[in-house]
């Protein structure tokens, strides 16, 4: 039986040199010895390459497991979906009542709760996406990493806390909330609630400046009703002149509030009032709302075939 005369692989080498040791004493029984020691060497490279294909097999069965909750429209995804937003809603109430509950003994555990709850759906969204590079440069992405730090930095960060309702916008801006309405039949009200939750944003955010820099020294929730109403007053151009701002940066921010607010209750009306538009993507520019009887893309001509309400 002819050995090579050499084996790269080191711990190989070694046993191979041992084995000839021992060929040269007994050269009968080292032949079969040498026969079993190389075998047991190969399987357990089999085994090695094995496990090492079962981990990328494992984590590839975790993204689709993900993928499937985050952008299914099975009954389950559904379900999964439903119970985040859920969640999400929760996640938001706490941060409205943020500026009454600062004070609190439980306050840090509720922010570090809501962090956790955050950083894993940060990481599951990047995890379930097809490329992460491009979602990392989403601006909702950028919004929920922000999110989080002030939620980890909760004293640093106390003064940009009101931010936080940015979250309501992002998922907006996601399409994650507007799976289940179209599950439920009730995908044409997305316009129109797209819109209330820009006005919405808007309102609590402003809401949050005012209390954080007007009328934080006072505190409790008369001063957060206080900055609601002048708020609300404001953006609906009410003017009652009970509450105002004082200073120079107190009568900026009512301007700046006045004219974003009305933009947007300008678009609420228009969604309520304009004619209905379905979400159908063109399959050839990919535009994405259209007449309920259009026939062809306005855009490029394509003919569109969208469903009926009973196909």
């Amino acid at each position: 039986m002819r050995i090579p005369s050499q084996i790269a692989d080191p711990e190989r080498n070694q046993k191979y040199h041992f084995s000839r040791v021992i060929a040269a004493a007994t050269p009968d029984a080292a032949v079969h010895w040498t026969y079993n020691a190389h075998s047991a060497i190969a399987l357990a490279m089999t085994a090695k390459k094995k496990t090492e294909a079962q981990e990328p097999a494992d984590t590839a069965t975790l993204r689709d497991t993900l993928r499937r909750l985050y952008h299914g429209r099975t009954p389950g995804a559904v379900r999964f979906q439903l119970a985040v937003i859920i969640i999400d809603l929760a996640i938001l109430a706490f941060f409205i009542a943020t500026p009454l509950l600062q004070e609190t003994a439980s306050f840090l555990w509720l922010d570090y709760s809501v962090a956790a709850l955050l950083a894993a759906d940060i990481v599951a969204r990047l995890y379930a996406s097809a490329d992460i590079p491009r979602q990392l440069r989403q601006p909702t992405v950028w919004v929920d990493i922000f999110i989080l730090l002030t939620l980890l930095f909760p004293a640093t960060l106390a003064n940009l806390g009101f931010l936080r309702i940015l979250r309501l916008w992002s998922l907006s801006r996601t399409g994650f909330l507007w799976r289940p309405l179209g599950h439920y039949g009730l995908g044409e009200w997305r316009e129109t609630t797209h819109a209330v939750v820009n006005l919405l944003t808007f309102l609590f955010i402003i809401t949050g400046f005012v209390y954080t820099f007007f009328f934080r020294s006072a505190g409790g929730l008369d001063a957060y009703v206080d900055a609601l109403y002048f708020t609300v007053a404001t953006v609906t151009t009410t003017g009652f002149g009970d509450i105002v701002l004082p200073g120079v940066w107190g009568k900026l921010t009512a301007i700046l509030t006045m004219i974003i607010g009305i933009s947007l209750f300008v678009r609420l009306a228009q969604s309520i009032f304009r004619p209905a538009k379905v979400f159908f993507p063109c399959p050839q520019c990919a535009l994405q709302r259209h007449d309920p009887d259009a026939v062809h893309c306005k855009a490029c001509g394509h003919i569109l075939k969208i469903p009926d309400d009973g196909d």
